[in-house]
């Protein structure tokens, strides 16, 4: 028997499991055969940060559903709460924002679910989730054990944790506990596009939810609507390389936008490196990067999932040669 995955993919590319698992709790893991559970298994959250490149996956499929919200400890100051690895992440921030508590304001409208959100350490706009990460709680697949990752245990760095690395598709997220500010909220505001909306309107002592509306906004504009067209958000991660590299850089190219994260190192946009590349009038089998975000790989119409893979293959080929840096995938594909 073949399971589709279509529907469970932003891209939206048509792709088979051979075997498809529905985790709604915890508990259901140990109802799965003990031959399926040790084999090299898919964990799938929203499924807005995968690609499934080939038609047929032979690999169980663990599709992880797990809800709730809950309050398990508070202060004058600050809020602890439980998540639910299967919670949409969107749906988590604005419950945040109806409880006024404040630290995930800058992650709104980002794709897919709470447990996939430690997974890839998701950032925007001066903000990442490991911020407000205290633990993430979760089950070897093979062999049952639960175990609790303290924020330090979960190696947390740009867009990657011990979950994408050593652990990945090993250990499966089922809970994330946070915590959160109840006052004197710490707004971070410093990324010129915001700074401007706020200026624009007036607002000089923005509240978390004046920046959650701000930042949706501004990513509205800027990103599809994956319901709407296909797409995993950004599918490159914007390269780090060292100082001497980027003065090098500078010579030949000296329009290069750049953001110093410290003195030896310099992160450069992949948006602007693709777009140097000439991709923005590049359209490959239904696959093109979006109009107003060139970070964005977008499935144009019934495109296939190898489409989408060669398209990005070329991207990655055309940078390293005219730039000599290569982009890293923030998609994973399989």
């Amino acid at each position: 028997m073949k399971y589709s995955l279509k529907d469970l993919n932003s891209f939206g590319v048509e792709s088979y499991a051979s075997n498809l698992f529905y985790i709604n709790s915890i508990e259901d893991f140990s109802a799965i055969d003990t031959d399926i559970r040790k084999k090299d298994v898919i964990i799938l959250g929203g499924g807005t940060n995968m690609l499934f490149k080939s038609s047929f996956i032979e690999r169980p499929v663990f599709k992880i559903q797990i809800k709730g919200i809950e309050k398990y400890k508070e202060n004058e100051n600050e809020v602890y709460v439980s998540v639910g690895a299967g919670v949409n992440w969107d749906h988590f921030v604005l419950w945040c924002l109806d409880n006024n508590f404040g630290g995930v304001e800058n992650l709104i409208s980002i794709p897919g679910n709470v447990g996939s959100a430690p997974i890839q350490n998701i950032g925007a706009y001066g903000k990442e989730v490991k911020d407000t990460i205290v633990s993430c709680e979760g089950i070897f697949i093979k062999n049952l054990k639960k175990k609790t990752f303290t924020n330090s245990e979960c190696n947390f760095n740009y867009r990657t944790s011990v979950f994408k690395d050593k652990l990945k598709n090993l250990f499966a997220i089922t809970k994330v506990n946070f915590v959160l500010s109840k006052s004197n909220h710490q707004i971070f505001s410093e990324y010129e596009s915001v700074k401007s909306l706020l200026k624009n309107r007036k607002i000089t002592n923005p509240s978390i939810t004046d920046i959650a509306n701000i930042i949706k906004e501004i990513r509205d504009f800027k990103l599809p609507n994956y319901k709407v067209i296909g797409n995993a958000g950004s599918f490159f991660k914007n390269p780090i390389i060292n100082k001497e590299k980027f003065e090098k850089l500078k010579l030949n190219f000296k329009l290069i936008p750049n953001y110093y994260i410290d003195e030896s190192n310099v992160k450069i946009p992949a948006a602007w490196l693709i777009e140097a590349c000439g991709y923005k009038k590049i359209i490959y089998n239904n696959v093109s990067v979006h109009s107003n975000q060139s970070l964005v790989i977008v499935n144009l119409g019934n495109a296939k999932g190898v489409d989408i893979y060669t398209f990005s293959q070329n991207i990655k080929q055309s940078v390293l040669k005219k730039f000599n840096i290569l982009l890293e995938e923030e998609v994973n594909i399989l």
